[in-house]
């Protein structure tokens, strides 16, 4: 159920390039996560209760609003390919953060399906011609490191909190976050939006957004933390196949064998038992059905 999310991520470079306006992408993360959000605390008709007033904004922030920026940062200075490789060092950080602050088991395993991973999306996304700029890498870079820290936090600061509540937070959060940013940024939205505008933005607001992230976090909630963050993997994937199946886009046996790495350093974590390390402090961990009953 968890793999669907980075399944469905896979699928916002064919709906933006087809359905949505031109150079605003920040508009396009705003109504992604804004109206998604709003949707899921109108549904639940809960709010956040003390602490987690701070920890939802913090993790909106992480997961969404400064994620979200500096995406869009890398992905304007620098070529599609470059960007994703170096987002791919995204499991590499969520298990070193695990191993420090969830007691997670490092293994050369996981070290070794890191590298692989990264190595398996260049093959499959990468072109002889593309260019580095620093600050491009270096957001690239960050936005990996925000988005891993907010993986990290999301399973460290277990909600009692219903599912769908903690994930409308995190969405209107990041989502007030990214308004200013996009404002200034990009300017005033479209005076007027055509029918496959709206039906692209609500796509990535209702599948993108409310559903995919309600799964990302559930799969946070049962699963290691590193594990989950491998199957984002799985989004450069599902983009280069359905760049070749729908837009018609050559598929080369370079980027075929990078696919296939890919899944096998996604398979390779998958398989390997997660086992907290016996020494040191462990972290209580609230059952989340128990939770929910709290809640």
């Amino acid at each position: 159920m968890t793999a669907l999310t980075p399944a469905i991520w896979g699928t916002t470079y064919l709906v933006t390039t087809e359905l949505l306006p031109p150079d605003r992408p920040l508009l396009a993360a705003v109504l992604r996560a804004l109206p998604a959000g709003l949707l899921l605390v109108a549904i639940t008709r809960c709010l956040p209760r003390g602490i987690w007033w701070w920890r939802a904004l913090v993790l909106g922030a992480l997961n969404i609003g400064v994620f979200f920026a500096l995406l869009f940062v890398g992905a304007y200075r620098l070529p599609g390919g470059v960007a994703a490789t170096v987002g791919a060092v995204q499991p590499l950080l969520v298990a070193l953060l695990s191993a420090g602050l969830l007691g997670e088991r490092l293994t050369w395993r996981t070290l070794l399906a890191a590298v692989a991973g990264v190595a398996g999306v260049g093959l499959l996304v990468l072109r002889a011609d593309a260019r580095l700029d620093m600050l491009g890498v270096a957001a690239a870079l960050g936005g990996a490191a925000v988005m891993a820290a907010g993986v990290v936090l999301s399973k460290r600061w277990q909600s009692p909190a219903p599912l769908l509540a903690t994930t409308g937070w995190q969405l209107v959060a990041g989502g007030v976050l990214l308004v200013p940013v996009a404002l200034v940024v990009e300017g005033a939205p479209p005076a007027a939006l055509s029918g496959a505008n709206v039906a692209g933005y609500a796509y990535l607001s209702l599948i993108g957004a409310a559903l995919a992230y309600a799964l990302w976090f559930r799969g946070l909630r049962v699963l290691s933390a590193t594990k989950v963050t491998f199957l984002g993997l799985l989004s450069p994937v599902v983009a280069t196949a359905l760049g070749w199946i729908v837009l018609g886009q050559e598929l080369t046996a370079a980027q075929a064998f990078g696919a296939v790495v890919v899944l096998a350093a996604l398979a390779a974590a998958q398989l390997q038992p997660s086992r907290p390390r016996p020494a040191g402090p462990r972290l209580p961990v609230e059952e989340p059905e128990l939770a929910g009953k709290r809640a």
